[in-house]
């Protein structure tokens, strides 16, 4: 029973996931959402910006303290080791909830763009939101989110060994999924003020809980993922550095 319980929990997290991943996309771009990174703004800009600001203190807090290996040792002390990925999942999604529930927008335009301009630009924000996506299942998407942990778990059967691979877009550069995020956040042909602090906020996020990503990736992998680093790029595809 404990088994199909942290199963259903796996599967509820999920779904979960899924509805904010998609909620985002519309959060981001301004589509079909009731409430938009770009809705009319509510309080004054001191404090529309303070708010602003601590909710993304809180995803970003809870997405990296939750990821690092001490906190899992030490979560795990606390839920089943089956359900910890899920339960990070949840957490990650509720904390965006809370985002999009509170966010003040600041008003403002920063550019405007029509014709041409602005067809590149919404192609661009699709294909940001598309790169995520595909990114996640070549790295495994059903373990990324919890739901091969969660499977494994019903059928008693033990989680196979992590091992270090380099599929499609990740022999280019080593964070592709970023680049995706960095599409999704900039290429808008309406950029507001509030839609650049979100986009200034999360970009310095991303390069920051990169370091942090890197450095994990290099104790837990060892020299596979050091060589990695020094063969590939981790952002900008430019072309393969020489081994030393």
């Amino acid at each position: 029973m404990g088994r199909l319980l942290a199963f259903v929990y796996g599967i509820a997290c999920y779904l979960i996931f899924l509805a904010t991943f998609l909620y985002a996309i519309g959060f981001v771009g301004g589509i079909v959402v009731p409430k938009g990174i770009d809705s009319a703004p509510s309080d004054d800009f001191g404090t529309a910006l303070l708010i602003d600001a601590i909710l993304l203190g809180v995803f970003a807090v809870q997405h990296s303290v939750m990821a690092r290996p001490a906190f899992k040792r030490w979560w795990t002390r606390i839920v089943p080791a089956a359900v910890e990925r899920s339960t990070y999942v949840l957490f990650a999604s509720l904390a965006l909830i809370l985002l999009f529930w509170q966010w003040q927008p600041l008003g403002g335009t920063v550019w405007h763009v029509e014709n041409q301009p602005r067809r590149i630009l919404w192609v661009l924000f699709a294909l940001g939101w598309l790169d995520v996506l595909v990114c996640t299942f070549l790295i495994d998407h059903f373990e990324l989110f919890g739901l091969r942990q969660v499977y494994a778990n019903l059928k008693r059967a033990p989680m196979p060994p992590v091992k270090f691979v380099e599929p499609w877009l990740y022999k280019s550069v080593r964070h592709p999924m970023m680049i995706g995020f960095f599409f999704a956040f900039w290429a808008t042909p309406h950029m507001t003020l509030t839609h650049l602090v979100f986009a200034i906020a999360t970009t310095a996020y991303i390069l920051i809980a990169l370091q942090l990503e890197e450095h994990d990736l290099a104790a837990s992998l060892g020299e596979p993922y050091r060589d990695y680093q020094r063969r590939v790029r981790m952002l900008v595809p430019l072309p393969r550095k020489i081994r030393a």
